[in-house]
């Protein structure tokens, strides 16, 4: 009889970040996610999430069971019993579902019965230490598939991410501008005119494409493939366009680009003046201008000969 497997990720929380919004669901970090289901390749996968991500996650080879996180579901959940429960949400009542779900062995975040927090399972205390301390964070070598393959007890081994949906399109454009980033992370976006300068540089030596179906999952995946490379904010493009193995120019500011592994498919742009903040880990800037605002145009377009050949 195959091992049920239960993994709960919403997109509440991100997995290294202390900060929770139910809100603004980060759809990125949902994806990035599916590495840890090459360790489950041989069970029966039950994936809890919420509506908005059932897109990134349908059709995926080892997912047996899509579940939408709705009362129905939880009801159905605290009396279904699985051999592996793992949760990777830090919201305190998310942790006392899945603490209440039947199960055999636990990993990622649990409940504090008397504080009313969401707590670490044993093998989770570097991620939350990271999440808790900006400081600590920045010296992390580890990328992010790493710390997630360690929350489990288990040694990445170079896995990357398992994309269900196949897309129905072709190559046709050279050059795609991934400029959106989703409403949690505005601290991340490269400002519209550097991208617009950027558009002049290149001028006709490549063809150009504006990112395409903000609010259609599949329509995005399609307008990514239909790219042969793409230049990109840390955002939920970045990780699509890695499982698609396309070609990379990914732009860094407040986030670290030490925990994305780009599968020696890209080049990381970095802003030329470092300030002290850097990576600051803030969804927002308390100074007027970000530091995206000092990764200069030029030094995007130097990068694009480079993979471009």
């Amino acid at each position: 009889m195959r091992e049920k497997i239960l993994i709960v990720k919403l997109g509440f929380t991100e997995t290294i970040d202390r900060r929770v919004s139910t809100d603004n669901v980060s759809l990125g970090d949902v994806f990035r996610t599916t590495a840890i289901l090459h360790l489950f390749k041989d069970a029966f996968v039950t994936w809890l999430t919420v509506k908005e991500a059932t897109p990134l996650l349908a059709g995926n080879p080892f997912i047996r069971r899509l579940l939408v996180y709705d009362l129905t579901t939880v009801l159905q959940l605290r009396s279904e019993h699985f051999d592996v429960v793992i949760n990777l949400e830090k919201v305190p009542g998310v942790c006392a579902l899945t603490d209440s779900i039947p199960a055999w062995r636990r990993y990622g975040f649990r409940f504090d019965v008397k504080q009313g927090t969401a707590k670490a399972y044993e093998h989770s205390y570097e991620v939350v230490a990271n999440s808790e301390d900006p400081r600590l964070r920045r010296k992390m070598e580890k990328n992010w598939i790493e710390m997630l393959y360690g929350i489990v007890d288990r040694k990445w081994e170079g896995q990357g991410y398992v994309l269900g949906y196949k897309p129905k399109n072709k190559e046709k454009t050279d050059i795609g501008f991934n400029f959106h980033v989703g409403r949690r992370w505005p601290n991340k976006a490269w400002p519209e005119k550097n991208w617009k300068e950027l558009e002049k540089l290149i001028g006709d030596k490549y063809s150009i494409s504006y990112q395409q179906s903000l609010n259609d999952i599949a329509g995005y995946i399609d307008w990514l493939n239909s790219c042969r490379f793409i230049i990109t904010n840390d955002s939920l493009g970045l990780h699509i366009a890695i499982a698609l193995k396309k070609k990379i120019i990914a732009m860094f500011g407040p986030t670290s680009e030490k925990e994305v592994f780009l599968f020696d498919k890209g080049i990381v742009v970095r802003p030329e003046k470092k300030l002290k903040c850097m990576p600051c880990f803030n969804t927002v800037c308390k100074y007027s201008k970000n530091c995206m605002h000092n990764i200069r145009p030029e030094a995007v377009y130097k990068n694009i000969t480079r993979l471009l050949k």
